[in-house]
């Protein structure tokens, strides 16, 4: 990347954060040093989710601090983040939230499931993934919304035609029995391996055989040249970027292209996001 280059970033981690407020106000007054730094921060008690968008060096500098003694005594130290430069400003502004979950997926009763394994044998690298489609007796699942999976998805994939948070626990719960009968794994990817990291614990908890793509969609375009065979469409991003495509450039795609406005639930996404100048 250029030393000039506008750059997104996107990370996560699940572990175990004591006093989330605290930790917030400690990210507030820190990242005050960093004048062009953009984006969003989430925590919780299980974890820290964001993505930030800046210089080159602002972005480095920031992931430095960030996986430092300095912050949560070093419990980020080694979380990856996803890089990807960009032509369109990625967001408008730079905040710090404290929520119940780093990611709200309507689990029941998240907070008694295991805490997530970012790196167990499960997680399968973006070649063996390309092995595991191929494979008949494996269910390709999307972990996304549906207007997510409309808008792009890997071919063969399975759309749960997610729309409100509990319809995907739903759909898992009414197919389980068949594929354990059927002694079918479970391949799932979403966009960064955060929605599948969260539920792939309680779709064991269900007996199921769960598989993931390491790192999402994104780190599978960024390592898989011939993306493009394997993927339909494009892969929606939630910032003002919209969309990218499998060699993680910029589409021409706006918000509304995106969203069905006769889906009541994708008409309030629409105007939320317009509303908040997400996009």
């Amino acid at each position: 990347m250029s030393t000039t280059s506008l750059v997104h970033s996107a990370f996560y981690r699940f572990t175990p954060v004591n006093d989330p407020p605290s930790a917030a106000d400690r990210l507030r007054a820190q990242t005050q040093r960093w004048a062009d730094l953009q984006g969003a921060l989430l925590l919780a008690t299980e974890g820290l989710n964001g993505a930030v968008s800046g210089s080159l060096e602002t972005v480095s500098d920031f992931e430095a601090w960030l996986t430092s003694e300095d912050f949560l005594n070093g419990a980020l130290r080694g979380m990856v983040f996803k890089r990807s430069e960009c032509q369109t400003p990625p967001f408008g502004r730079f905040k710090v939230v404290v929520k119940p979950e780093i990611v709200a997926l309507g689990l029941p009763e998240f907070q008694a499931l295991p805490t997530p394994d970012e790196h167990d044998a499960t997680h399968l690298s973006p070649q063996a993934w390309q092995e595991m489609m191929q494979r008949d007796e494996v269910v390709i699942l999307d972990n996304r919304n549906h207007f997510e999976f409309r808008l792009g998805h890997f071919k063969g994939a399975v759309d749960p035609q997610v729309r409100r948070f509990s319809d995907f626990v739903s759909y898992v719960q009414a197919h389980a029995p068949q594929w354990r009968a059927q002694g079918r794994p479970v391949a799932m990817y979403c966009t960064g391996g955060i929605r599948c990291d969260k539920t792939a614990p309680w779709m064991r908890s269900l007996g199921l055989e769960v598989y993931q793509l390491e790192g999402g969609i994104l780190n599978y375009f960024q390592q898989m040249d011939d993306a493009q065979d394997h993927w339909d469409g494009e892969c929606f991003v939630f910032d003002k970027r919209v969309a990218l495509n499998t060699r993680m450039q910029e589409t021409p795609t706006a918000a509304p292209e995106v969203f069905n406005t006769d889906d009541p639930e994708e008409r309030w996404r629409l105007e939320r996001a317009l509303r908040l100048d997400q996009f």
